[in-house]
Order: structure tokens, then C-alpha cells, then sequence
């Protein structure tokens, strides 16, 4: 309902406005009356009316005094004069003063009605406008992280990727500062524990090892950015100051490398290797940092530690001491990637196209190497498509694909096999299945994993992807595998595993810092999960 304060020194003209403003009519409410400027203006301070009717020549304060005063104090209402003096001079300075209407005494009702009418379509759009801005900011906000980590996936890729090209890494000190970086390509190593995982897990183990790292890096006091890839890979950006020796940056990346596996052992029973790749001064050759540290976990020919496996980037070079080109292709894995995250068949097919004219150009590339870049594809397409719900094996069997790789001697072998393969995906998982809904599972995976301390519940977030809770439910459960509720259970209790491993907090705290007051229901989920209570698991 729209509020109407009336200001006038006139007691005929304050109760002839109570009389014919059609109230109802414009589904209006009074606000108020005051017979001078200065206690218009307190009142008009004090209530904060939609529409101010207001005299000009009053007792104290004049009404455009009080106007330039309202307008000082940032009051934004519509103010319409209603006088008796059609003066010009008047008119000229109500108009600086952004007043939306000047009558002349006596107004007709219709008039009257007209103009407040005029003056609520305005306060309406504008209104309208503003739920619009702030609905844009609310989703800017929920959204960011999410952003920010495709510009980030970008970035280490070289892939132009969401925010396009032109986006650059910056921390608040811009990308000018002279910084220097290197990337650590970090892999999750095959191992029973991992056999049967459903969808969403390799993202939950990604999850777990980036949070070991940020506190790594908080503890060695690193710049450290992880950045989660596909299946059971990740990437550290390592940003160093400026004027560090290169020498000095690999012994920090190899610590912290070191310290890495250590941790990934001791708190997540799993086995991960780290390749490094060379220092970058400008961040858009940072992708090639990043190429370099898979190269080092392709090859594992420089190890500075044998008790570790980590593995340093070290350019090849001929018989005679020349440096060697190397096939660089991870722009395109990750290109491909994101198409077939998406079942986009034209731009997988796009990319592998640009993949296999890179691999016609290549010199002297040989048929091992070709194959391995062909299963390289494959294994990315299989992660991608498990982490939306969708398995390969059924429809296509290891064995079949292994003899189909062993088969491709030639780039256009590479091709038609690789299109083929994408053509066969897409038909397959396109049938019934809606873009819409892949797209909201992914938000909420990523939304719990930022927001898990949170009360989080399904509701909240179905309106937030605009589809009903059930339905929701649903689809949440079909393509992730599990019930929304035991995932973000899974999340909180290898978030507090983490935080007990650490030995830093005591289990109440941590309870509080995973989402949960109550510590026995917390005791009972963490035991339920892990098969140790939190202060059995502490002990060991």
C-alpha cells in the first residue's frame, strides 16, 4: 500500500485532501499532515512517505527550502507542489529540485487523481526495477564462486572458458606487480578405496584435497589457488613475489608438494603425485605452466625426491643439446570437457577437431604418442560424464575401446575415431535428458561445498534453480547418485575429518564449524560415516 503525506498551512486544504483523494482507489494509506516546512520535514524523515503533497509559501520554512532539504537528506519519494502562486520562477526551481508535478490551487479531484496516479505508475516501475536489481545481484552473488572457479579453470588451461580469454588472475594487487607463477598438476592414484565411487565423489575427493591444500598454504605461507579439473585431477596455482630465484620457487612448489602427499595419506587413505611445471612471469602463459606440470607426470623423468612422487618439469632436448617441441594438448581436454559436460556435440566436436589438426601438424609424432593422447580423451570424457550421472561402461566396454586405441596409427584415424565416439555419446545421453536439470545438480554440488557450515536446505535451494523441491529431490538423486541430505552429510564429515586430523579444535567446535549444534547427532553421523567416533579417530 502507497503512503501520502500532505504538508500545507492551510487546515480547508489538509482536510479537503483527506476528503477527495480517492485512497482506495490508488490502494493509498495518509501518512501524515504537518502545517509548516519544518515539521513536514520531520515528519517526512520520520515516515518515509511514497507521495509528499506540499504548499509552497509556508510559516517557518518555505515548502522548496523543505524540498532542497528532503533532497540532501537523500529522500527519493515523489514530491508534488500544490499552490497557489503559478509563478515561473517557482516552476523553475521546483524543477532543480526534481519535484515530479506543480499544480495551481484549486485542483479538481480528477486531477488530483490523475497526477498521484502518474506519480504511483512511476514509484511501480521503479519499484519493479529494483526487485529486478536486486534479484540480478542476489544470483551475481550466489553465483561468483562458481564463476570464479571456471575463470580459474580457464586461466590454467589456456581454454577460453567461462569469462572469457581476456579474464587474468588478480588478488586485489592487479596483474601488473611483477608476480611470478608455477602450477602443480596433482593426480589421485588409482587404488581399491576408489573402485565403485558413485558420480559425485571424485568432485567430494577434489574437494578434500583443495582444502588440505588452502590449509598447507595458509601453514607454509604459500599463495596457493587450487583449481579443480576433471575425474581424479587438480591443479595448485602457486603464485610467488617478485625477484624469487627459480631455484627458490621449485624448493617452496616441492614442499609443498611434499607436504601434500603426506597429508592426503594421513587424512584422506589416498595416494596422489604431484608434476611441477616451470616458472611463469604473466599470467597469459600460465597454461603453459600447467602443460608442463602434466608433461612431468606423463614422463616422471625428474624426481628431486625418491621417498616422494613428485616430479619437476624439465624441457627435452635432442642429441645435441636442442630443445625439443612438445605436444601440448590440455586446452583441448578441457575444451572438450565442457562441451560434453554439457552434451554440446558441436563444440566437443569443434575441439577435437582443433585437437586433431594439432596432431596432423606435429612432427614426427608416433603412434604411441597419438594413442595416449586418444585414451587421454576418452578417460577425460568418461570423468566428465560420470560427475553429471551418466556411465560409459555399459555402452561402451574397456576391452572394445582399449582394441579401437590400439588401432589408431594416424592423426585422421584419431579423428574419425574421436567424432565418432562424440557423436555416439551425445545420441545416447541426449534422449530425455535436460540440460536444465544437469545444470542445477552441478550448482548445488558446488553450493554445498561452499556453504556446508550453513543451514542448508533443499527448499532454499529450489527456489534459488526455480524447480520445486520433489521434483528437485529427483532429479538430485538420479544424477548424483545419492539423496541431496547424504550428500551434504558426506561433505560436512570429511570437512571435520580434516579438522580433527589437524588436532587444532576441539569436537564441539568443529561440530559447530561443519553445520551441527547438536554434538551427540554429530558423534553419531561421523561414526556412522567413518566407523569411529570423532575422539577414537582423534587417537589414531
Amino acid at each position: 500500500m502507497w503512503t501520502i503525506a500532505v504538508v500545507d498551512d492551510e487546515r480547508q486544504v489538509l482536510q479537503g485532501m483527506r476528503r477527495i483523494i480517492p485512497w482506495r482507489e490508488l490502494n493509498a494509506k495518509p501518512a501524515g499532515e504537518a502545517s509548516d516546512g519544518e515539521e513536514g520535514l520531520k515528519l517526512i524523515l520520520e515516515q518515509q512517505p511514497d507521495i509528499v503533497i506540499t504548499d509552497i509559501y509556508m510559516p517557518v520554512k518555505n515548502g522548496l527550502d523543505m524540498i532542497e532539504e528532503l533532497r540532501r537528506e537523500q529522500y527519493d519519494g515523489k514530491i508534488i507542489i500544490l499552490s497557489g502562486y503559478a509563478d515561473f520562477e517557482y516552476a523553475r526551481q521546483a524543477m532543480r529540485l526534481n519535484v515530479d508535478d506543480y499544480l495551481s490551487k484549486p485542483v479538481t479531484v480528477q486531477t488530483l487523481k490523475d497526477v498521484l496516479g502518474k506519480a504511483i505508475g512511476k514509484l511501480e516501475e521503479e519499484r519493479k526495477k529494483a526487485l529486478q536489481e536486486g534479484e540480478r545481484q542476489r544470483k551475481l552473488t550466489l553465483y561468483e564462486p562458481i564463476a570464479k572457479q571456471e575463470r580459474l579453470k580457464a586461466l590454467v588451461t589456456g581454454a577460453p572458458g567461462f569469462g572469457g580469454a581476456s579474464w587474468t588472475y588478480d588478488d586485489g594487487e592487479g596483474d601488473g606487480a611483477g608476480r611470478q607463477y608455477r602450477v602443480a598438476a596433482v593426480e589421485i592414484s588409482q587404488s581399491g578405496r576408489l573402485d565403485g565411487m558413485k558420480p559425485a565423489d571424485w568432485h567430494l575427493f577434489r574437494f578434500a584435497v583443495a582444502n588440505i591444500a588452502a590449509e598447507l598454504a595458509a601453514e607454509l605461507r604459500l599463495d596457493v589457488q587450487p583449481v579443480e579439473l576433471y575425474g581424479r585431477q587438480t591443479v595448485m596455482l602457486l603464485r610467488f613475489p617478485a625477484g624469487m630465484t627459480v631455484d627458490e620457487s621449485r624448493r617452496q612448489a616441492v614442499q609443498f608438494a611434499r607436504r601434500l602427499i603426506q597429508a592426503a595419506d594421513a587424512y584422506l587413505h589416498i595416494r596422489i603425485q604431484v608434476g611441477i611445471g616451470g616458472m611463469k612471469e604473466e599470467t597469459k602463459v600460465i597454461a603453459d605452466s600447467t602443460e608442463e606440470a602434466f608433461q612431468a607426470l606423463h614422463t616422471k623423468l625428474c624426481v628431486p625426491d625418491e621417498a616422494f612422487p613428485i616430479f619437476i618439469y624439465k624441457r627435452k632436448q635432442d642429441a645435441a643439446g636442442n630443445k625439443v617441441a612438445e605436444l601440448r594438448p590440455i586446452r583441448h581436454y578441457h575444451e572438450i570437457a565442457q562441451a560434453l559436460a554439457g552434451l554440446q556435440q558441436h563444440l566437443a566436436a569443434e575441439a577435437v577437431e582443433r585437437l586433431a589438426a594439432l596432431l596432423r601438424d606435429w612432427p614426427e609424432l608416433t603412434a604411441a604418442e597419438l594413442q595416449r593422447v586418444a585414451r587421454e580423451v576418452w578417460t577425460i570424457c568418461k570423468y566428465t560424464l560420470h560427475e553429471t550421472g551418466r556411465g560409459l561402461e555399459e555402452a561402451f566396454p574397456a576391452e572394445s575401446v582399449e582394441r579401437e586405441l590400439a588401432e589408431l596409427l594416424l592423426p585422421a584415424q584419431f579423428r574419425e575415431w574421436a567424432l565418432a565416439k562424440i557423436e555416439a555419446v551425445c545420441a545416447k545421453f541426449s534422449r530425455g535428458d535436460n540440460l536444465r536439470h544437469r545444470q542445477a545438480v552441478d550448482y548445488m554440488v558446488r553450493y554445498v561445498h561452499e556453504h556446508y557450515a550453513e543451514d542448508l536446505r533443499l527448499a532454499d535451494l529450489a527456489e534459488q534453480v526455480y524447480i520445486s523441491r520433489s521434483y528437485l529431490s529427483n532429479i538430485f538423486r538420479d544424477l548424483a547418485g545419492e539423496t541431496f541430505n547424504d550428500y551434504v552429510t558426506k561433505v560436512r564429515m570429511e570437512k571435520a575429518r580434516s579438522m580433527l586430523a589437524e588436532g587444532k579444535l576441539m569436537v564441539y567446535e568443529i561440530a559447530e564449524k561443519v553445520g551441527y549444534k547438536n554434538v551427540p547427532y554429530f558423534t553419531t553421523l561421523f561414526k556412522k560415516h567413518t566407523g569411529r567416533s570423532p575422539t577414537e579417530f582423534v587417537k589414531n
